[in-house]
């Protein structure tokens, strides 16, 4: 406990590159852990536009008080020698309580080999001992920002009434738009709260495969709409989706959503668009249907239901999904295991779009 030792973080050069970053870090102080990464998972939604440099804050600064962008000024450049938040690891040494050393936990501390983590100031959830460890890298995050779409229709429905994780959509026609990690993640929680009816949507038909290998009906978003309207009949005029979960980051597939839904239906939108929407038309059915688009993004739960629902909550709940379907997401979903030194070049790959995935992991340790 009283060495210091030498961290590796996997990073983004100036070039767009995957580079490795190195420091050496601090024994913990009281209160504090070392931890030792075992798994660290790939967002690519999020973590592609920094190697593609078409994430917003490399051209403007987020302003938290006022709750805008700012131009001119960038919040972040590259080299970004930090990247990631989907860890698991195991507790190398300990001073904080309610944590010894050899537990499992997950947390959100970047792409690096260890970290000393504060369990005053951050998230970290005990991995159970019966769930597999990779699967941790959904715990302390994704999980939750799934958790946190299907919240959000709870809330549509119910409003601060909402007291159960899937009240909203239990009995209800589901479609999600994108078999990527999250659109999975939120079509398993919404079909272990008895939703009537779901359906995974996506253009690709590798993604498409793994939706049914999980048990839904897959198809493209066209194929989608022609189902909820011609099969699911509300009454006269009233046909379609009750919700459509949106997480492909594309204005066409946006436009997708809002025509699949019934009247006054909702698109619980997940998805982090980095462009325009050209292909989105709001003066067809978002209008002429009385539709509702409703962000959903971890940073905020419903208005309302903070007081009762906050991430440590999700991640409890994640922990739920993982337990009853952990052996179908470890099988289907984690397409790729890379060694956390064939990172860089494993991404370059990546960024030229010649890979399918679903779910990238690096393995840090054994």
């Amino acid at each position: 406990m009283s060495e210091h030792r030498h961290i590796r973080s996997l990073g983004v050069a100036r070039d767009g590159s995957g580079y490795f970053f190195g420091y050496d870090e601090p024994p913990p102080n009281a209160q504090e852990l070392r931890l030792d990464t075992l798994y660290t998972g790939f967002s690519a939604g999020t973590e592609l536009t920094f190697f593609k440099q078409t994430n917003p804050y490399l051209r403007a600064s987020w302003d938290a008080e006022f709750g805008i962008f700012q131009s001119g000024q960038p919040g972040m450049s590259l080299p970004l020698p930090f990247l990631g938040y989907m860890e698991v690891a195991r507790v190398a040494a300990s001073r904080a309580a309610g944590f010894v050393e050899g537990n499992v936990v997950a947390g959100t501390f970047g792409h690096k080999t260890g970290h000393i983590a504060n369990p005053t100031y951050e998230i970290l959830v005990g991995m159970p001992a019966d769930i597999d460890p990779v699967l941790g890298i959904y715990a302390a995050q994704m999980g939750p920002i799934a958790a946190n779409g299907i919240l959000h229709a709870d809330a549509e429905a119910f409003g601060a009434a909402a007291t159960v994780l899937g009240c909203g959509v239990a009995g209800r026609s589901v479609v999600v738009n994108g078999a990527g990690v999250v659109g999975l993640l939120v079509a398993l929680f919404a079909m272990r709260a008895g939703a009537g009816s779901v359906v995974v949507a996506d253009s690709s038909s590798y993604r498409r495969g793994i939706a049914e290998a999980l048990g839904f009906t897959a198809m493209t978003e066209a194929a989608a709409c022609q189902h909820a309207k011609a099969g699911w009949h509300h009454g006269i005029g009233d046909r379609g989706a009750d919700f459509v979960f949106q997480t492909r980051a594309h204005g066409a597939s946006l436009h997708a959503a809002l025509r699949t839904l019934r009247p006054q239906g909702c698109v619980i939108d997940l998805a982090f668009y980095q462009g325009g929407a050209d292909d989105l038309r709001l003066g067809e059915e978002f209008h002429h249907n009385g539709l509702a688009i409703r962000c959903a993004q971890i940073g905020r739960v419903p208005r309302g239901l903070g007081y009762r629902w906050d991430r440590n909550r999700l991640a409890t709940e994640t922990i739920g999904l993982l337990r009853s379907h952990g052996p179908a997401i470890r099988q289907h979903m984690i397409t790729h295991i890379v060694p956390f030194d064939d990172a860089p070049a494993f991404l370059a790959e990546l960024a030229r779009g010649r890979t399918d995935f679903v779910q990238i992991v690096f393995k840090v340790a054994a």
